[in-house]
Order: C-alpha cells, then structure tokens, then sequence
C-alpha cells in the first residue's frame, strides 16, 4: 500500500531511472479523479496502444476516445524509449480485474493466480504505462522501448520500495485480454529484478577522492588482538517469507555459496526467494536432514551451523 506519488515525484523518479520524458501538455491536472478515488496504489501496470506513431498514440493516451474517455494511462512509452507524461491521478487504463491477483501483488508473491474476475476497479491501485505498439504479435519491439519499460516500472517500484512481482501486465489483470503481446511478463520481471539490485542510471556515482601523496614510512603498529567473530542470531522461521527484504538475507545466501550450496541465477540478494529456499534445502540436506526436514525453511540447528556474519 502507498500513497501515490505527486507529479513532480513521478517525473523526479523516471529521470532519476535515467529516462528522457516529456511532459505532455497539462498532464499533472489530466486525471479521471471526478469518477474516483486515486489511491492507495499497489503496482504498475504494462499495456500496448493498439497503434502506431508517437504524436498520435499520445494524444490518444491522453484525450481517450468516445468509448474510453482519457486520460488511458500515466506515461506513454514511444519506440525510442522515451516517455511521455500524459496523467498524474486516476487514469482509464486497468479497468475492472480479479481481486485475487490484487492481493497476489500486495504480497508481491512469485505466482499470480489465473484472472477469471472483473470484480476490482484496478484504475484506483495501478499506475500505467502504454508502450506504442499494433499488438498484432509482428509490430516489432526495439530493444530502447522494452529498457525503457523496464526503467519506468523499476523508477515506480523504487519510488514505493516494492519488488519487481508489483508489475503486471494488463493481460494478467482482466479477463480476455492479451497485452502486452510480443513479450512476456515473467522476463520483463526479471529485468526489473536485476536493476532494482543496481543503482538507478540517473544517478552519479560519486566522485572517487584524488590519491594523497605518499606519506613518510611510521614505525609498524602492535596488531590489535582480533575480535571475535559474531554470527546474527536465528530470526525464526517466520521471518522466511517470500518478499522478505533484509541484508541478513543477502548475507545468509552469500554463506551458502561459500558452502557449496548457492542454487542462484542470479544473485544472493537481499529479497527472499524460490531461490533462497533451494539454497538452504541444499544445507540442510548437506547436514543430513531429510524430507520435510529440508524443506528450505532455516530452523535454530542448521543456522546456527550455517555460520551468517551480523551485518
């Protein structure tokens, strides 16, 4: 659950992802508020236009048409990757969908449950993007459009501290639909999984300081007598849930690859995963548990033994 983000924090978040958008005419005061709330927002939601060329799919994003008044979404995404701001509240993108996969993304779960609902008005909790595209499975998807679909949703997700399972498709959303068409949702999840783990593009990294000239040799110092090592204590098994952010997970997974263990793709890093569980399963069965045992789930023995430095 979040407040939404105010027009000048959303234009703040995008630029600072390292994208290039335009503001398009009065977008912070083109919104459909009048017809209900706007907020609490839970996720970002991707479509295609069904159209093609810049100047026209913008404009139709933003008035809408006799059927679908506007504005049709928040950002509208050209095939150059660049972003056009169309609304800053409410907009008629989402429609009704499953309340099911609402809750699915609240939790930001590793599976959505089938869209078989429209029984949940998704225009108050999603903010949208439109990507111009013909959806007819041939229009081609430049490889700057779907960087910068992954750069708006991750700017979004940033901006509310979510995970990259807060972004949907329209087609995961409402019964009968099908876009975004031309890719798939689990990869464009992936690739905003992996630059949410990144610094965003927008922002400089700092300056490294000039070396200092060297300094006159000093006689050695006494060692200090180390320290001993300290290990973070067992969380309980509760704290594993899927979606947990916590250093104590990255450190925990950094340990399991030391043991010989790590079943990543990518990563340790600092959500719990699928990933996660089928690294710890891997240490309990190293230390001979069995069954139900090792399910993945880290109990006081095995973390204890798995030796995870306090971070």
């Amino acid at each position: 659950m979040a407040t939404p983000l105010s027009a000048d924090r959303l234009l703040r978040a995008l630029r600072d992802e390292g994208l290039h958008v335009i503001e398009h005419r009065n977008w912070r005061t083109n919104n459909r508020n009048h017809k209900g709330p706007w907020g609490p927002t839970h996720g970002v939601m991707i479509h295609h236009t069904v159209s093609a060329g810049t100047a026209s799919s913008v404009e139709l994003c933003y008035n809408g048409h006799s059927a679908l008044p506007g504005p049709l979404c928040h950002g509208v995404i050209d095939k150059a990757g660049t972003v056009h701001l169309v609304s800053a509240g409410r907009a008629n993108h989402a429609g009704s969908g499953d309340g099911d996969v609402l809750q699915a993304v609240i939790g930001e779960r590793a599976t959505l449950p089938p869209d078989n609902e429209a029984n949940t008005d998704g225009n108050r909790h999603f903010y949208g993007f439109e990507a111009v595209n013909l959806g007819d499975g041939k229009d081609p998807w430049p490889a700057e459009q779907l960087l910068a679909i992954e750069k708006a949703a991750a700017a979004i997700c940033r901006a509310h501290d979510w995970d990259e399972r807060s972004v949907i498709g329209h087609l995961e959303w409402q019964p009968g639909k099908v876009d975004p068409r031309g890719f798939t949702m689990n990869s464009m999840r992936t690739r905003i999984g992996k630059r949410l783990d990144q610094a965003p593009d927008g922002v400089a990294e700092p300056e490294k300081p000039k070396p200092s000239p060297p300094s006159k040799p000093t006689k050695p110092k006494p060692k200090p007598t180390p320290k001993p090592v300290a290990y973070e204590p067992f969380p309980g098994a509760a704290f594993f849930k899927a979606g947990r952010r916590s250093p104590v997970v990255t450190a925990m997974g950094k340990r399991l690859v030391a043991e010989g263990c790590g079943r990543y793709t990518v990563g340790p890093g600092p959500a719990w995963s699928t990933a996660d569980r089928n690294s710890y399963a891997a240490w309990q069965r190293k230390l001979g548990y069995t069954g139900t045992d090792a399910n993945g789930i880290p109990g006081k023995t095995s973390w204890d033994r798995l030796k995870v430095p306090n971070v």
